[in-house]
């Protein structure tokens, strides 16, 4: 097969019969490898825009996780702070019932003493008004 004497210049014709510097295949992958790496670009975008939503709103649910981690440490320390005043409450009435019980057991002690005297007095009454 006779080359061509163009081909070996490096001039070709394409589909049209345009007469090209480019061999028509090369212009063919050229464009082809032009139209994937739009539709790669494209696509990369698209999951740059995806990744960027992600991204928001894993750090959306990054904060709610921190806010209600803030409020969960603080109800923590809240019902630890309840405990103690109840507890230092209960001490508290119990320091109270131990005083009261002890003034209880002064007033009993009190009660029969005058008990005693005023027993001793009504005696002491009674035989003086049978001296009489």
């Amino acid at each position: 097969m006779a080359k061509d004497p163009l081909a070996e210049a490096g001039l070709h014709f394409d589909d049209l019969n345009k007469l090209r510097v480019l061999d028509p295949e090369v212009s063919q992958k050229t464009t082809e490898l032009k139209d994937e790496c739009k539709d790669f670009v494209d696509k990369i975008g698209q999951f740059q825009k995806i990744v960027g939503g992600l991204i928001e709103l894993v750090d959306e649910l990054a904060k709610e996780a921190e806010t209600e981690k803030l409020k969960a440490i603080g109800a923590r320390n809240l019902l630890k702070s309840v405990a103690k005043q109840r507890e230092a409450q209960q001490m508290q009435l119990q320091a109270l019932i131990s005083e009261k019980k002890m003034q209880l057991e002064r007033y009993r002690i009190e009660h029969e003493a005058l008990s005693k005297v005023e027993a001793e007095q009504n005696e002491f009454i009674d035989q003086f008004i049978l001296q009489k």
